[in-house]
């Protein structure tokens, strides 16, 4: 079973309207604006999801873009009980963990759903990682199925470590042709569903074990149960408001990797509760994805920033019609108001609404919560209202106190939704979630006075310039705005003088003649001196990781043989 530090956290009755602005300094709470809900997070995930099944049974659930399959609800509740009864032939009970190694793909909808009907845990990792990058988050997982595809079958056996044997240690299953001592797919897809067993599940079981993801410290597998998922989906797409989010009618993009929180909970989780269509890409292709969304309709685009860059400024958008299209939803990283204007000046019939979470979270702190279109020069930037039946406030990382609107200080959460914890790791658990239940993002941002969520940066990616703070999204955002900038990254370098300096890495447009002056000219105007550019460097790509957020530690790297710079 999965253990994690015991921590005790309090959830009070939470009020349905913003506290007064008289509070003393320890109590300053946000909470949504929309009333609180009652939330069905006493059912296992699955018997949630599918709950409203008999009102669209026979509407299309998955469209799989690369094979043109298709599946309703019908189809894919069936298959999902169908793969709950092969997991149970091959021995996986309850509480064992089971691993999908996948793109996106309808066997990883049938795997997911079908390890939680009976109790299983299921953690998803990227299929790209290395050898010895997925073995560790097997091992901590404590894994006993691998779901994967016939081509990443050698990458598993190059690991190196002779203790590991396929059909003994455990079980590969791939989608495909099976290499020797593996199965095949339809060992579980073939199943009677009546043998799947009758499995008790408590509301604070495990059901999904995602891994974070790295780029400020070492990945740890973060527990999520049943009940923090439930109230997440809730918190989206429950309710009597009729501008919530997802409705029936609608064809969600799953461009977003389903091994990253995002696309799994507001994509895929949400459009099941929902009774939405789920169209599934494996990767982003942009020809691809603009002849996807105009056949099949889509008309909610989940994206990260990267996809809003390609949708804004790629030429052959002018090419497809996009005019189904009636919400995009951004999230994971900042998104300038540059970027967003461009990309509705090219999608004037869609709303446009940013999110904010963390994976710890469970994962959405904030969303619009009627996703009304607001004015670009005031509300742009939002990342809307902290969810229903949650509470929200704003710490001061120095002193945690807590601060009132407008100011900047770290964002702290509180709910049913959040994780239950770290995988087996009582200090990280204790340094993230204290005593009251506040979950301490790291994340800096403020709360305005329509309590609207802002975030600036992360505590550990501010940039720190003889004691002044600069954010690099900040300047991301400015430099992206650049007509002839396709991307860029902000990161610290060492200075003896300033102690550190903020220095770009720019992709430059295709065919531009950018020089480095000219981009430091660019920014030096906007911004205050402690904020100019130190250095800039121009790069093919910026890396970054299947969620979309910079790998700004592979950034820093790449400064680390570099001479200092002198100021």
């Amino acid at each position: 079973m999965l253990s994690v530090a015991s921590v005790e956290t309090q959830n009070p009755e939470l009020s349905s309207h913003v506290l007064p602005r008289d509070q003393t300094e320890t109590d300053r709470v946000f909470v949504s604006k929309l009333p609180k809900i009652s939330i069905s997070n006493h059912l296992p995930l699955h018997t949630y999801c599918f709950q409203n099944l008999p009102h669209y049974s026979d509407r299309t659930c998955l469209f799989v873009g690369n094979s043109g399959k298709s599946y309703s609800f019908a189809e894919t509740h069936l298959l999902c009980r169908k793969v709950a009864a092969g997991l149970s032939n091959l021995g996986i009970r309850k509480g064992d963990v089971v691993m999908v190694l996948l793109q996106n793909c309808a066997e990883f909808v049938f795997t997911f759903m079908g390890a939680s009907m009976i109790g299983a845990v299921t953690t998803m990792a990227n299929p790209f990682c290395t050898a010895n990058e997925i073995f560790k988050q097997f091992r901590a997982s404590k894994s006993k199925l691998i779901i994967t595809q016939s081509q990443y079958v050698e990458k598993l056996r190059e690991t190196g470590d002779e203790s590991i044997v396929f059909g003994e240690d455990f079980s590969v299953i791939t989608l495909d042709s099976p290499p020797g001592g593996c199965l095949h797919f339809s060992v579980l897809s073939d199943a009677n569903e009546d043998d799947a067993p009758e499995v008790d599940i408590d509301p604070n079981d495990a059901v999904a074990l995602p891994f974070s993801s790295g780029t400020t410290g070492l990945p740890k597998g973060v527990i999520l149960t049943h009940k923090s998922l439930i109230t997440s989906v809730a918190q989206q797409v429950d309710g009597e408001n009729p501008n919530l989010y997802l409705k029936q009618d609608d064809v969600v993009l799953c461009v977003l990797p389903l091994f990253h929180i995002y696309s799994l909970n507001s994509v895929l989780l949400c459009s099941l509760r929902a009774g939405a269509a789920v169209l599934m890409m494996q990767k982003f292709e942009i020809g691809s994805l603009l002849e996807l969304i105009q056949r099949h309709r889509v008309s909610v685009a989940a994206v990260v920033p990267p996809l809003v860059l390609a949708l804004a400024k790629n030429p052959m958008v002018d090419n497809f019609d996009l005019s189904s299209i009636r919400m995009v939803l951004s999230g994971a990283a900042p998104l300038g108001k540059e970027l967003e204007g461009a990309l509705l000046s090219r999608l004037p019939q869609a709303i446009f609404g940013q999110g904010y979470g963390m994976t710890e979270a469970g994962p959405v702190l904030s969303m619009s919560p009627s996703f009304a279109k607001q004015p670009l020069p005031t509300k742009s930037g939002s990342c809307g209202n902290v969810v229903r039946n949650a509470e929200l406030k704003v710490v001061d990382p120095e002193t945690g106190c807590s601060l009132p609107r407008n100011q900047p200080g770290e964002i702290c959460i509180r709910g049913p939704q959040i994780m239950k914890g770290y995988l087996n790791d009582a200090e990280a658990t204790a340094r993230t979630i204290d005593v009251d239940g506040w979950l301490h993002t790291g994340d800096i941002g403020y709360v305005d006075d329509d309590d609207d969520v802002f975030i600036v940066d992360r505590v550990k990616e501010l940039i720190k310039f003889k004691g002044f703070q600069v954010p690099p999204a900040e300047l991301e955002a400015l430099l992206i705005s650049h007509s002839n900038i396709a991307d860029a990254a902000v990161v610290p370098q060492k200075d003896e003088a300033a102690g550190e300096v903020p220095v770009a890495f720019v992709v430059p447009s295709i065919g531009s003649e950018l020089t480095e002056e000219a981009v430091k000219e660019f920014i030096s105007k906007q911004v205050v001196f402690y904020k100019r550019l130190q250095k800039v460097y121009f790069v093919h790509s910026i890396p970054k990781s299947p969620s979309g957020k910079i790998l700004r530690k592979d950034l820093r790297s790449k400064l680390a043989a570099t001479p200092p710079s002198s100021s």
